[in-house]
């Protein structure tokens, strides 16, 4: 079994862009960026002066004792990814979403979306860690979060190879 990134919910995008509403209904927040914000819908760091959106975000399907919520940045105008999305490596450049020592939490969910696993880690550890995770059956799901701020990164989704 292998993994993908699952991009954020393209209705949040379009309600948060467009009503200014966020998963838990609240207004969001409109501010330019100081340079460095990890844009959630980009899977890439802002640049100064930027319109940005900070809203609430949940990647959960279903209610629960786990269900979250966690704040993303998010560009206030549509973009399209300058090529393909980056992978879960760290690359060394300056828009790059992953910074090299920035601590990550990484939670592994069961398809009824109750936690079974998680861990505190580095971004150069971030993609073997997952993949011993989705080598377990009981594991369906995976997030990532920023761990110092506790923002909502990405989710890795189980996917079946070809």
């Amino acid at each position: 079994m292998t993994f993908s990134v699952t991009p954020i919910a393209a209705g949040f995008l379009q309600r948060v862009r467009t009503t200014g509403r966020d998963d838990l209904n609240q207004p969001v927040r409109q501010l330019r960026a100081s340079g460095g914000e990890p844009c959630r819908d980009t899977l890439r760091r802002a640049r100064p002066g930027e319109r940005l959106l900070l809203a609430s975000y949940c990647p959960f399907q279903h209610a629960g004792p786990y269900r979250e919520y966690g704040a993303v940045y998010v560009l206030a105008e549509p973009s399209a990814l300058h090529g393909a999305p980056p992978g879960l490596d760290v690359q060394g450049g300056p828009d790059d979403y992953w910074k090299r020592d920035a601590p990550l939490a990484l939670r592994a969910y069961s398809a009824a979306e109750d936690i079974v696993a998680a861990q505190l880690l580095r971004p150069a550890s971030l993609a073997a860690a997952a993949a011993d995770y989705f080598a377990r059956d009981d594991i369906d799901f995976a997030l990532v979060r920023f761990a110092a701020y506790g923002c909502y990164a990405l989710r890795l989704d189980r996917t079946t190879e070809q």
